[in-house]
């Protein structure tokens, strides 16, 4: 009996109609089911989904599919990152509004995700850009300006001079703007602040807590935080009042401190430079210095002699104070005491300014070290001063503190790497910051009955400067406590302002009254999020900080927005990742055109684990469309079989299909095992086995059975695949008779009856890679499996000379030796 050919893209349609319908996936506050908040980093709207867009958001679904299909209350929403630079420089190139370029995108982009079967609630859209979304950004800043966690200071800043703004230390890579790629420039402006550094502490600490996080992101941000704990020295100035102020890790060294390096940009130098040429034209080459602190390590070190000199508070020694491009003013103080026998930076400062070099600590074992070829930088035995002689530096830093806090010279003092927030940005297309610059009252917040501040949208750019700075109908008011004319802050948001709390909005996305409101905490903190590691110090920081800030308000229950973290790789094709400029674009709206959105999706989950890079190919993308041609093929040449059977078996008592059955079971198990730890590829893999195990025949006296076991077979195998494949197997899971909708089935039980047997087989691990098999008898025993398994001679060569540090059993399916360093480490 003939079938319909397998015709994605009309089976593809049909179901995307269906799910629209059915509004399959409107979410709703229920109290008596487990939630489960699901959310991809939203999208800039540039107009066309490309490969990688297509990875991180196919991995999203799949997560919230699988989760809905576990019986839980899923959310998964989708919205527009939609302000900022790409799009006001596409208005400005193509002459048109930026509002309007924005939705053009955006009306394109939402196609193609439907077009790729996401599972939003489209309910809850919505754009960054919308005033109704920013009025609440704008009305939590002034709630945070109200606590005192807003300010306003002149400061250097990292200016791009190709986007012409401001940029903060985390969106400069490698000493150029991480947008424009222009070099970056030092320049002194006014600008608004977040007091992040408030939270510090706790941002560091609470890093512990999350333990859905990989730790390289947990690692990434706990060195940008960076906290150190050390002293605040004050060194006097000789024939003056004034001091300078260091922060050091380091105390027990600073007898060996020969000279003070300070910023171009700090107070002193500013001051210097009024009535010195040469301090002036050496800070101008500062100011286009790389800021980033690695290239700073490995800077062509270069000073200039200032004229003053420090005086050390241990001795009363002289030493001079020089400017040094090393040194820059976002970390600690701006000044360094440079002890040149115990710092790498300092010692070739000082090898190159002829500066002395005085080592005070000697190696703990008294072994001999010549400090003229190399810094001796560890921790070690105190030479001087006299009173710590003969301490470790352990001791010494404490002895020191003791020793000249009373004096006001030193007091200790934990540092944060961490700076405040810099937000203001000097472009027009974004949220406008919502004060009012008064003559008479100074900086004053809208009051709250005014928002929103509303950006004009009518307006074609026709230069790169903001056009706000000349609108009058924007720029003039009044002083909301005064009455006086003032004008309005021209400064647009930092768009990572909007990013920071959007998750939290589309849990009320519907609320015109509130910020948020009830329904928050029915819903987050968001149980998984997905999106890039190059986010990791810059959107989760700052998302992590607005949350506890949003907390601290009463507007949240919880303390960190995200609980579990995937941080999907990069789609290569040739090895480089895919750009216009490399000619290796693969767009998206081609396959989907030729293959339909399911192969798209197979080949995207296949190809490779989620956290690693995938190299694009062809013919990965053929063989997909491939398997879904056979996976059709072969279910509707059984649907005669199938209609009127139940969906579950019951015992089989004929061996071959008992055999059989087993199998299933156990790919079942080690598919389940896979979701959970996110390696979907293996459940395509696992998939695929099952496919081939149904395709075997067996005996035909033993038909009942095996129709039984095709019938439950089938209907697993639809289940597993459904997260990743919805079109084609909510179409085969109603035309075989199981249902009318795959996403309301519950997922597949694993049967212990099916893998009950006298003898089971194990994966042998090490480090979690494949390195052989182990049958052992069922009813063995934990400890005498995992004592077979390490005398296993599959693993003998792998163990020899190696440190065992535990024995992981995961019952019936694999034991996971991990090892240490070995013994000739």
């Amino acid at each position: 009996m003939s079938h319909p050919s397998y015709n994605a893209s009309t089976l593809e349609a049909k179901v995307q109609l269906y799910w629209q319908e059915q509004q399959s996936f409107k979410a709703i506050e229920d109290p008596k089911q487990e939630k489960f908040y699901c959310l991809t980093m939203f999208p800039y709207p540039s107009g066309h989904l490309h490969m990688g867009h297509v990875r991180n958001y196919t991995l999203g679904d799949v997560i919230a599919r699988y989760q809905r299909m576990l019986g839980k209350n899923v959310l998964q929403p989708i919205g527009w990152d939609a302000f900022g630079l790409p799009a006001e420089n596409a208005a400005l190139k193509h002459q048109v509004a930026a509002s309007s370029w924005t939705k053009e995108n955006t009306t394109h982009m939402r196609l193609q995700f439907v077009q790729l079967g996401m599972a939003y609630d489209w309910d809850r859209e919505f754009a960054t850009c919308d005033p109704e979304y920013y009025r609440w950004e704008q009305w939590f800043f002034i709630q945070l300006f109200k606590r005192g966690l807003v300010y306003k200071k002149k400061a250097v800043v990292n200016w791009d001079p190709v986007d012409e703004t401001v940029l903060a230390n985390e969106q400069v890579i490698d000493g150029r703007g991480w947008r424009s790629g222009a070099l970056i420039e030092r320049k002194e402006i006014a600008q608004w602040f977040l007091k992040i550094t408030d939270y510090a502490e706790e941002l560091l600490s609470d890093l512990d807590t999350l333990t859905g996080w990989p730790q390289e992101v947990r690692t990434m941000q706990q060195h940008w935080i960076g906290r150190s704990q050390g002293a605040e020295i004050q060194f006097e100035i000789e024939n003056s009042t004034e001091t300078v102020s260091v922060f050091s890790t380091r105390l027990d060294t600073l007898a060996g401190a020969t000279y003070l390096a300070i910023a171009a940009a700090h107070p002193l130098a500013l001051s210097l430079s009024k009535d010195n040429a040469k301090i002036a034209t050496f800070q101008k080459e500062c100011a286009h210095l790389k800021v980033a602190e690695a290239q700073l390590a490995t800077l062509k070190k270069k000073g200039i002699f200032s004229g003053l000199y420090a005086l050390n508070p241990i001795s009363g020694e002289r030493m001079p104070i020089w400017l040094a491009n090393f040194v820059i003013m976002e970390y600690g103080s701006g000044a360094v005491m440079a002890v040149p026998a115990h710092d790498q930076r300092d010692f070739e400062f000082a090898h190159k300014y002829a500066l002395p070099i005085r080592p005070v600590i000697e190696p703990k074992d008294g072994s001999d070290w010549n400090y003229n070829l190399l810094p001796f930088t560890a921790y070690g035995t105190v030479i001087a001063p006299p009173s710590c002689a003969g301490l470790s530096s352990e001791q010494a830093i404490h002895q020191l503190i003791t020793e000249l806090s009373p004096k006001g010279k030193v007091r200790a003092k934990i540092h944060y790497r961490l700076r405040d927030w810099g937000i203001s940005r000097q472009r027009y297309w974004g949220t406008p910051i919502p004060m009012i610059n008064c003559p008479k009252c100074g900086s004053v917040p809208v009051a709250e009955k005014d928002l929103p501040v509303v950006l004009p949208t009518d307006i074609t750019l026709t230069k790169p400067q903001s056009p706000l700075n000349t609108l009058p109908e924007f720029l003039n008011t009044h002083c909301p406590q005064c009455q006086t004319p003032a004008q309005r802050e021209t400064d647009t948001f930092d768009t990572f302002v909007e990013s920071s709390w959007y998750y939290a909005r589309f849990a009320c996305y519907d609320q015109h009254k509130s910020m948020l409101d009830d329904r928050v905490h029915y819903w987050t903190p968001v149980d998984q999020y997905v999106g890039g590691i190059e986010h990791a110090i810059l959107h989760l920081l700052y998302a992590r900080f607005f949350h506890k800030a949003m907390r601290d308000l009463g507007l949240l229950h919880s303390n960190e927005p995200f609980t579990r973290l995937l941080t999907q790789g990069m789609v290569l094709k040739d090895g480089a990742k895919m750009s216009k400029s490399k000619g290796n674009i693969v767009d998206p709206k081609t396959l989907l055109e030729k293959y339909g959105a399911d192969t798209v999706r197979l080949f995207i989950i296949f190809a490779a684990p989620p956290v690693t890079s995938l190299e694009w190919s062809d013919s990965g993308v053929a063989g997909a469309h491939r398997f879904l041609h056979r996976l059709w093929d072969y279910c509707l040449q059984q649907q005669s079989i199938l209609k009127n059977m139940a969906i579950e078996s019951g015992p089989l008592q004929h061996t071959a299909v008992q055999s059989k059955r087993r199998e299933l079971h156990q790919l079942l198990q080690q598919i389940n095992h896979d979701y959970e730890r996110q390696q979907f590829n293996t459940v395509v893999s696992g998939a695929m086995k099952i496919l081939n195990l149904l395709e075997k025949g067996t005996r035909s006296t033993e038909e009942e059975a095996e129709n039984a076991l095709l019938k439950e077979g089938i209907g697993i195998l639809l289940r597993v695949l459904a997260p990743i494949v919805p079109h084609i197997t909510h179409v085969l899971w109603q035309d075989l008779g199981y249902g009318m909708d795959i996403l309301k089935s519950s997922w597949p039980k694993i049967s212990l009856d099916a893998l009950d047997c006298d003898e089971m087989e194990l994966v042998l691990q090490i480090n979690g890679k494949l390195r052989g098999n182990l049958k052992v008898a069922s009813d063995s025993s934990e400890t005498s499996i995992k004592e077979m398994a390490l005398g296993s001679p599959n693993l003998q060569r792998y163990l020899q000379g190696q440190t065992i540090q535990k024995v992981l059993y995961i019952p019936r399916r694999v034991i996971n030796i991990v090892l240490g360093a070995s013994h000739d480490a």
